[in-house]
């Protein structure tokens, strides 16, 4: 599904949200969160691909004229003009050498623009667009597409230069990642789409990503070379993958119809805020938040999420709570500096996704296990994987800091509709979940049995509260198979949602 919106259908969009969110009379309405999701920002960016805002229609002062009839125009002129220079590219498909390795290698400070119609094409020869580690590089108002990078790898800010902006450009119909991510870059106002890999894959190497900001930004259709088929449980996949990224701003984003998740936090990333996205139809999660720590996520919409992995899964008899908003061993830790020290999920709507919201620890998965997906990565409060072995890890402090752990999860003032018949689903979807499997591996993990089961669901400070549902949700807790009704879910040992409402009927 390809959405391209004009500006009714804008209109109706922002009406149909504001109605989901709840704005409607009737006796029969449950209660609302303190302060609904706001769709403004979601609908805002509907246009980010079909209706770009149009580049300088004239070369800016000082700026060098790149010509589309000469090949290599680009390149060469870069190559051939001092660093913080302003390029402005004419209308027409640009091209470079027919070369794998012709890329542009941006110098530091350079600025490109594109007028209207420009078009930088790799021609499904180029690996890469713009390369270099040159900082403080800015690209607005351009199409790159046609690019083919490797799996992993990105075709714009190839080598993960710190400080770049990208702005009111398009990157699309590449093959890997459209983008990559340096420290402090800023992507906003951009059209993240149809790439084969990624549309963004903030990744950098020796973990340093700070301070990021992805706003505004339409991301759409991307893993279109479906990565996940091609290796099975890569966890390659998706609208945008973070990992190790340490502080980032991810709101006002259009996220939608991505092969697979929307939104993939991996593996020691912290301090993210996610706030005011539409996050809608994609194949699996809206939001994965891995092995990570620390983030506030509120007022988004969600919704339409996961109804493709989350049939599959049920066709093919698999009972475990695949979710919108899908929390892996990632928790609130105060010890880790951040604007917030534990995971904060409140004032968002999530309506007919396939199920609400799952936290999960495996109890197998820690620092120095072979189960460890993350292979060679221990947890932040560990900076020497081989301190997590026996005897020491029998015993605090590292039973406890060896461990990537669900815990601090506050949810609350969110508002959950599910309708059945929208969905298409029966008992396989509708579920809210806390839950871990049963330790057993390796053989001397000290974390064998329903130890981290038990303490996931009961010890680690996970709340629900005050949340608005709607819908035949039931909840389940422990282990797939355990599923409580609202009242069990309420009452003790577990005493979630406490000031919760319940309308069991289906619908928004």
């Amino acid at each position: 599904m390809r959405r391209r919106r004009g500006v009714s259908a804008v209109a109706r969009l922002t009406l149909a949200l504001l109605v989901a969110a709840g704005c409607t009379s009737g006796a029969d309405a449950p209660a609302e969160p303190t302060a609904p999701p706001s769709a403004s920002a979601a609908a805002a960016v509907a246009r980010a691909c079909s209706d770009p805002a149009a580049g300088p229609t004239s070369a800016p002062a000082g700026a060098v004229t790149v010509d589309p009839a000469v090949v290599d125009d680009l390149a060469a002129k870069t190559r051939s003009n001092p660093p913080n220079t302003t390029f402005w590219l004419l209308p027409g498909t640009h091209t470079l050498q027919p070369e794998r390795y012709a890329q542009v290698m941006a110098k530091e400070g350079d600025t490109y623009l594109g007028a209207p119609g420009a078009v930088l094409d790799g021609r499904r020869t180029n690996n890469y667009a713009f390369s270099g580690t040159a900082p403080g590089v800015t690209i607005r108002h351009l199409t790159v597409q046609g690019f083919v990078a490797p799996h992993d790898e990105g075709v714009v800010n190839h080598d993960m230069a710190d400080g770049w902006v990208i702005e009111h450009a398009t990157i699309q119909h590449n093959s890997g990642a459209g983008l990559m991510a340096g420290a402090r870059q800023q992507v906003r106002a951009s059209c993240l789409r149809d790439n084969g890999q990624y549309g963004m894959n903030a990744y950098k190497t020796g973990d340093s990503i700070t301070g990021l900001l992805v706003e505004g930004n339409e991301i759409v259709g991307n893993n279109t070379d479906d990565w996940e088929r091609l290796q099975p449980g890569c966890g390659c996949s998706g609208g945008i993958k973070f990992w190790a990224v340490n502080g980032a701003d991810v709101r006002g984003n259009w996220v939608h119809d991505n092969r697979g998740a929307g939104l993939w936090a991996d593996n020691n990333n912290n301090d993210f805020r996610i706030e005011d996205n539409l996050l809608e139809s994609n194949d699996g999660a809206a939001l994965v938040y891995e092995s990570s720590y620390n983030a506030v996520i509120r007022n988004n919409t969600i919704r339409r999420n996961d109804w493709v992995e989350g049939r599959r899964h049920a066709a093919a008899g698999d009972d475990f709570p695949y979710a919108a908003v899908y929390l892996s061993e990632a928790g609130g830790e105060p010890r880790i500096p951040a604007r917030t020290d534990r995971i904060e999920i409140e004032r968002n709507l999530l309506e007919d996704n396939w199920s609400g919201i799952t936290l999960w620890e495996n109890a197998d998965r820690f620092c120095n296990s072979p189960a460890n997906t993350s292979t060679g990565y221990c947890t932040l409060l560990v900076k020497d994987t081989q301190r997590c072995a026996k005897p020491a890890i029998d015993t605090a402090p590292l039973y406890s800091d060896c461990r990537w752990k669900t815990q601090r999860v506050d949810i609350h003032d969110n508002r959950f509709a599910l309708d059945t018949s929208v969905v298409k689903c029966a008992a396989a979807c509708g579920r809210m979940a806390v839950l871990a499997n049963y330790g057993t591996y390796p053989d001397w993990s000290p974390y064998q049995g329903k130890r981290v089961a038990e303490a996931i669901t009961l010890k680690q400070d996970n709340r629900w509260h005050d949340n608005a549902y709607r819908g035949p949700w039931s909840f389940v807790v422990d282990d797939p198979g355990r599923r409580l009704d609202s009242g069990q879910w309420q009452g003790l040992p577990y005493q979630q949602d406490a000031g919760s409402t319940f309308t069991p009927q289906a619908g928004g």
